[in-house]
């Protein structure tokens, strides 16, 4: 069974606006290794759309350093689940998810392989929610920024989660992954 990864880039005050969010060679080789231990991604629209904006090739000359070439690479490469009911198709190594949101990520779930990754705010929710995720990554940059979106706002109960693994980065980011607690839903 592949687990499913949520990820998220946040401020500490928790503000996951991406604009808000930086970014350095090592953050982002953090990205592209998280990014490559998954099978497929599974995104609302509002993600699908902004990462096809800033990742599908070609990037016009210049629009980003070299070092951000790895991870543009592999979330080209990754197949996609995109989550919508208003997209009327998709591409970009991508696949148009309807229907029973539950039935459909524990399906994709019990196929083989090494996981699912999903990130931003509102498709996570939801999951969280049905208790499909199996793994959650908070990568902490040492930011105030004052304001919101935040994740898991309007989350319906408590969830209890166990710290699995840290790591910090020379930037003074903290990536923390956590589990579940056994029990907890």
């Amino acid at each position: 069974m592949r687990p499913l990864r949520y990820s998220i880039h946040v401020t500490l005050d928790g503000c996951c606006d991406h604009r808000e969010i930086f970014t350095d060679e090592e953050l982002h080789q953090h990205a592209t290794e998280t990014i490559a231990r998954a099978d497929a991604l599974i995104f609302g629209r509002v993600i699908y759309q902004m990462m096809e904006e800033a990742w599908r090739p070609p990037a016009p000359a210049e629009a980003r350093p070299d070092w951000m070439e790895p991870f543009a690479r592999t979330i080209d490469a990754t197949k996609k689940y995109v989550v919508s009911n208003t997209l009327e198709r998709v591409d970009w190594n991508a696949e148009l998810v309807r229907g029973d949101l539950e039935e459909t990520v524990q399906r994709l779930k019990r196929e083989s392989g090494e996981g699912l990754y999903t990130g931003g705010v509102k498709l996570p929710l939801a999951l969280a929610e049905l208790g499909l995720i199996d793994e959650y990554e908070f990568v902490v940059v040492p930011r105030l920024a004052g304001h919101g979106p935040t994740p898991f706002a309007g989350l319906s109960k408590v969830l209890d989660l166990k710290l699995v693994d840290r790591q910090e980065f020379s930037s003074g980011a903290v990536a923390m992954r956590y589990e579940p607690k056994k029990g907890a839903v």
